[in-house]
């Protein structure tokens, strides 16, 4: 899987590099320059001049820091690509860093800079309607605070990014978004989206920031492009960054000889008459990922409707938590699912049974997968839930499920970040992985997965794998489903959470609009066989 940095392990990176050697800070800031105007260039070919045609416009917009010294290496090198190039500096040319003050000093001796205000960019283009390019190269990921002073500019940026005329270009992270959780500075949730600046290119280097995957980073980046800026890899620098989840190899999901208990056994246990459907989907996507054999445990009322509507799966009856206890007698049970449709009365009944039984009767303990009512029962008293759940226990709550058992990390994630960088939807699931003692699959667009030990990954449906489809009711029952099958082949709590929600997008992606919940287990095969 690959690094996603925070900005503090970026600049780590950096300053390590340096130290050793390496690489000079000017050298690394005519990388990134040349790698900004190198991906323009891929991105948008047809802005670049022509023959016989005027020099289209580009406007910089340099901040106090290095990444405004890399606005200043983008207005050069566009400079001798033919462009017309207006720059402006947000600060004192006299206090930036000794880097950016060499480029700005370069730059100066090719054109003017220009103090930047908050009124510098009102009627720019009636001025200037050749402008193609606006750059923002004010504040990257060393940005700690709101952009109070710039309000007229963010306003300017925003419109000419919703109108993609011109383009705007981000250096690492558009301007006030903060690299480590992808939230706004200052911004309250409820705040008007011409308050922040947005792009319609994002470039950054080295590796992603976790900003870019997660929160409102999608969007405010548009499309992302990362750079290579000849930085080596370094566990020294950056002992133990999240990471982003990969494709599975294909080897880790293959079948091999065996009888069907050699895949696993796994358990969905459903809720009463009428509330079976997500059950069943959980039991669907557990079968297609791999398990031997897939049984619902069904109370009586329930049965016949179960019956009617399933192929492929098994079915018995567990009606109270002894029912339950005497079904995981049978060893070859290797996983357990709890949650989807069971309803709140039947999961404050079952889920202690589940995890007692899982803990005490197998070594190593069944996986347990708690989704949906079986969190949601345990909202008056998470510590409860958390006492019970052992090493292989999975949680897979959405933001709501998720405040309910954590109350306290939700409110800091809801609360407007004044100062940076910001608590993010990763801190909070480390966060509650250590509280819980296990796995916990935070989901959503940027879901992140993380345990007990402050490992953390991030599988985010954004960028080049965007599936909104996800937004319809029983494809968390899915995933739930995806990790249980796991589970009961035997595959540990982290990677199998990590494959799970991979494939989950995959299969959202393969199948396109029109997906409801019942697609995705069926697009699983291709899937599978893609890799």
């Amino acid at each position: 899987m690959s690094e996603l940095l925070t900005g503090a392990e970026m600049r780590a990176l950096e300053q390590a590099a340096i130290a050793r050697g390496d690489v000079t800070g000017l050298e690394l800031m005519e990388r990134a320059g040349a790698g900004v105007v190198r991906a323009v260039l891929e991105t948008w070919p047809g802005i670049w001049p022509e023959l016989g045609q005027g020099a289209p416009r580009a406007v910089v917009l340099c901040g106090p820091g290095n990444n405004g010294g890399d606005g200043f290496v983008i207005a050069r090198l566009l400079l001798a690509r033919g462009w017309a190039v207006e720059v402006f500096l947000f600060g004192d040319p006299e206090k930036l860093p000794p880097d950016a003050r060499a480029n700005h000093d370069r730059w100066h001796a090719l054109g003017a800079v220009r103090p930047l205000e908050e009124t510098s960019l009102d009627g720019y283009l009636e001025a200037h309607p050749e402008t193609a390019l606006a750059v923002d190269a004010l504040f990257g990921t060393g940005l700690t605070r709101p952009l109070g002073d710039l309000r007229g500019v963010q306003a300017v940026l925003s419109r000419w990014q919703a109108a993609a005329a011109p383009q705007v270009v981000a250096v690492d992270l558009p301007s006030g978004l903060c690299s480590d959780s992808g939230r706004y500075i200052g911004r309250d949730r409820d705040d008007p989206p011409g308050r922040v600046v947005r792009a319609n290119l994002t470039v950054s280097f080295h590796r992603p920031r976790l900003g870019h995957l997660l929160a409102e980073g999608p969007e405010a980046c548009g499309a992302l492009v990362v750079q290579d800026i000849g930085l080596a890899p370094s566990q020294d620098a950056v002992p133990g960054p999240a990471r982003r989840v990969d494709a599975p190899p294909a080897e880790t999901l293959a079948k091999g000889g065996g009888h069907k208990f050699s895949h696993g056994h796994a358990v969905v246990i459903s809720g009463g008459f009428g509330k079976t459907g997500a059950a069943r989907l959980a039991a669907r996507g557990a079968l297609r990922i791999g398990a031997g054999l897939v049984t619902l445990g069904v109370p009586g009322a329930a049965q016949m409707e179960v019956a009617g509507q399933i192929t492929g799966l098994m079915m018995t009856r567990v009606e109270d938590g002894a029912a339950l206890a005497a079904l995981l007698e049978d060893g070859r049970i290797t996983a357990l699912c709890l949650g989807p449709g069971l309803g709140l009365d039947r999961a404050r009944a079952l889920v202690p049974v589940a995890l007692d039984q899982a803990a005490e009767r197998a070594r190593p303990a069944r996986g347990v997968v708690l989704d949906a009512d079986a969190l949601t029962a345990y909202r008056d008293d998470p510590e409860a839930l958390f006492a019970r759940l052992h090493a292989r226990s999975v949680l897979t709550p959405h933001d709501g499920e998720f405040a309910r058992l954590f109350p306290d990390l939700a409110a800091r994630l809801g609360d407007t970040p004044h100062a940076g960088p910001a608590y993010s939807k990763a801190d909070a699931a480390r966060d509650a992985a250590r509280r819980a003692g296990c796995v916990v699959v935070f989901k959503g667009p940027d879901t992140v997965i993380a345990d007990p030990q402050g490992r953390v990954a991030v599988n985010a449906g954004v960028y080049d794998r965007a599936a909104p489809w996800l937004a319809t009711a029983g494809t968390g029952d899915v995933l739930a489903g995806f990790v249980t099958g796991l589970l009961a082949r035997g595959m540990a709590p982290m990677p199998a959470a990590q494959t799970a929600a991979w494939l989950h997008v995959a299969c959202a992606r393969h199948f396109g609009p029109g997906l409801i919940s019942e697609d995705l287990p069926e697009a699983l095969p291709a899937v599978l066989r893609a890799l």
